[in-house]
């Protein structure tokens, strides 16, 4: 087995995301499964798909060219604000884009119709996550110069909460998006057939009967991949499970050493100020992994007697004192993850990725 390591086992994967589809479909809400956290790992998508997701929604044009490049033919969402030097890109390869900005939502018309097609949009609102969104008093005034263009179809509005500024989603929020989609559908003539309400942080107001009439659209990822273990904290959802990732990696160095630094201390190498508590001498371990791969303030030892001291860029510095048996160099720790390190040991070439069928 090579070091470190994060195994997935597909079989959860497929299991988390048909419950989320379900439930979802019983309040007549279609879901996107969102693979961007797996880097658009195609068998990750095909778990999702089995399930039932209704398409895929990925925030890099890299990943969605590697689903399409494993012959994965669903409707593919882009859901990173596109660049305009992307816009090309974009109406190429992806069928509908979250959008924001009017000179981008300009530039992909002129490309559409330099390519002969209609580029779909989703008009992102700002409901105070302050992330991408036009405010919703401007929406309205947006979509009258967005109708006129060629090349280009609003066939939804949409927000996400939670992501930046912690805004929970509510009936209120998620109440302003539905009703500014039947005002713009009065005052254009528009369908929209897709009124999206969020990530996988909507879900807990899905469960409590609390989602406004009118939202019929999530994207979700975080809570098919972890099963919800950064969005359900207090209250877990018992349809869901949170084992389908494991990270492991290898002890490189086993000492006993103080539990404070020796000498006088300043920032560290990545301009932070240490804090360590006194505990006298204890036995501590070096893993093979560290700041390039993994957060360590969202990984969580599967052993007890597993205490995390720090990382640098290429090491995580474990207390050992309390795990028994007595590990030896060379053995393995294994761990779940939160969502910031599961992206980043997705996205590090370093970590090495295996798939349990």
């Amino acid at each position: 087995m090579s070091s470190p390591l994060v195994t997935i086992d597909l079989r959860i994967i497929e299991r988390n995301a048909r419950a989320v589809v379900e439930r979802c479909r019983s309040a007549g809400i279609e879901v996107f499964g969102v693979t961007k956290a797996t880097c658009g790992t195609p068998e990750v998508a095909h778990a999702m798909l089995r399930a039932g997701v209704a398409g895929l929604a990925e925030s890099r044009l890299e990943n969605i060219l590697r689903l399409r490049a494993a012959g994965i033919a669903c409707p593919m969402m882009l859901l990173r604000v596109p660049a305009l030097s992307q816009a090309e890109q974009v109406v190429r390869h992806a069928d509908l884009s979250l959008n924001s900005e009017l000179n981008v939502i300009a530039a992909l018309s002129q490309a559409a119709q330099r390519l002969g097609a209609v580029h779909k949009i989703m008009l992102m609102v700002d409901l105070g996550d302050l992330r991408e969104g036009i405010w919703p008093h401007d929406l309205l005034s947006a979509v009258a110069q967005i109708v006129r263009l060629p090349g280009v179809a609003i066939v939804g509005l949409g927000t996400n909460l939670n992501c930046l500024g912690g805004v929970l989603p509510s009936a209120d929020n998620l109440g302003t998006l539905a009703a500014l989609a039947e005002e713009a559908r009065n005052r254009f003539g528009l369908e929209l057939p897709y009124v999206s309400g969020g990530n996988s942080g909507s879900l807990p107001l899905l469960l409590a009967g609390g989602m406004p009439a009118g939202v019929n659209q999530l994207r979700i990822g975080e809570a098919m991949l972890q099963g919800g273990r950064d969005t359900f904290y207090d209250d877990p959802w018992a349809a869901l499970d949170r084992g389908a990732f494991t990270l492991s990696a290898e002890l490189v160095e086993l000492k006993t050493k103080p539990s404070v630094p020796i000498g006088r201390t300043g920032v560290d190498a990545f301009g932070r100020t240490p804090q360590f508590v006194s505990k006298g001498d204890h036995l501590r371990g070096i893993l093979n992994i560290g700041l390039q791969d993994i957060n360590a303030e969202t990984l969580f030892p599967l052993s007890s007697g597993v205490g995390i001291v720090g990382a640098s860029s290429d090491h995580l510095i474990v207390d050992l004192h309390d795990l028994h048996p007595a590990p030896r160099v060379g053995d393995c720790l294994e761990f779940r993850m939160g969502y910031g390190s599961l992206l980043k040991a997705m996205t590090s070439p370093y970590v090495h990725k295996e798939l349990l069928q």
